[in-house]
């Protein structure tokens, strides 16, 4: 199998690898996360997902036979995208926003080849129906502290998950990381056997 890198600390796209049974190493990536002007929503996570496994894979001291693997995701209402809110009053707000509403969550990953630099992309779109919130539960959810380091304020796979009505798309997209087309993306590219763990 060849070695994986995934160029991310979060604890939620690293337990989505290991669900799978993938072996890799975590190597975080520094670049600057921004939107440019005029830059379409949809084509910004793909950018920066690129942007992350490339400037990890450029670091790499014996890149042979290694895939960097990057994602980023963003959460998306009025056209409008919500990024991790920096306080209390802002996912406040942002949980005020979504509260009854429909949203759009896409991520962008990117697989780089980290001798070559070649490189596959894709994005995955899921739509989120929250609950309509009553100010208690936000505030009860404001003082978990969990909002704050997550796109949009919530996380669907923590206490957040008793605000999710309903989910039209993949889960683990919401989550961070769209296991089933990455998976398949690893496997055209001949980067995993999936299964080879279990046939040895």
């Amino acid at each position: 199998m060849s070695q994986l890198i995934l160029a991310s600390a979060s604890p939620r796209r690293k337990e989505l690898l290991r669900q799978v049974g993938l072996d890799f190493t975590s190597i975080p990536s520094r670049i600057e996360e921004g939107i440019r002007g005029g830059e379409d929503f949809r084509h910004y996570p793909e950018r920066i997902s690129l942007e992350k496994a490339l400037s990890v894979a450029e670091g790499l001291p014996q890149p042979k036979g290694c895939w960097v693997i990057a994602a980023d995701t963003v959460v998306l209402i009025d056209s409008e995208i919500l990024g991790k809110p920096r306080g209390p009053e802002e996912a406040r707000s942002m949980l005020e926003r979504l509260s009854g509403r429909e949203h759009l969550v896409i991520t962008g990953f990117s697989v780089v080849d980290a001798r070559s630099k070649d490189f596959t992309q894709r994005s995955v779109e899921s739509w989120v129906k929250l609950k309509r919130l009553v100010s208690e539960e936000i505030e009860g959810y404001l003082k978990t502290r969990e909002p704050f380091d997550k796109a949009g304020g919530y996380a669907v796979q923590g206490i957040g998950s008793f605000m999710v009505e309903r989910i039209n798309g993949s889960y683990t997209n919401v989550v961070g990381l769209p296991i089933c087309e990455l998976i398949q993306v690893l496997r055209e590219i001949r980067a995993i056997d999936l299964f080879e763990r279990y046939l040895s």
